[in-house]
């Protein structure tokens, strides 16, 4: 893995495998490294955020577990406005998630979203995560920038 992106040296690129391209952030969130890893890129419609869920992240029914979506979501509402500037840093102030249909293991999950309005201590952002093209969750939330 090499360094990249303007987010302090925390990214690093994933140079071999099924997610090379994509860039994953060095070990040091204790809950992120387990639930995750979480993978993000830049593509032709910006950037996007990847996830391989697995049989840990099932729920008793099979499905993915909603806390499971939810932390992947947290993790895009953050990285979606971490490119707007270099040293970004912040904390997760608000989050709203509304299931839109279930999402099964084995199969990668994207998010994508906008920074709605970003202001000088606080970002609001909104989302979706999909599963093969189709929406599973949908969320929104505001981060409050810190030094």
């Amino acid at each position: 893995m090499t360094e990249n992106g303007p987010l302090d040296g925390r990214l690093v690129r994933v140079e071999d495998g099924a997610w090379a391209g994509w860039s994953v952030w060095k070990p040091g969130d204790p809950f992120e490294d387990l639930a995750g890893p979480f993978y993000s890129r830049e593509d032709e419609r910006g950037l996007v955020c990847g996830f391989l869920p697995g049989d840990r992240n099932r729920n008793g029914f099979g499905a993915v577990h909603g806390g499971a979506l939810m932390t992947f979501a947290d993790f895009a509402l953050f990285r979606i406005p971490a490119g707007m500037s270099e040293g970004f840093h912040g904390v997760t102030m608000t989050f709203g998630a509304e299931f839109l249909a279930p999402a099964m293991p084995g199969t990668v999950l994207t998010a994508r979203g906008e920074v709605m309005r970003a202001g000088r201590s606080i970002v609001f952002v909104r989302g979706v995560i999909a599963q093969e093209e189709a929406p599973v969750l949908s969320f929104s939330g505001s981060i409050k920038r810190v030094r």
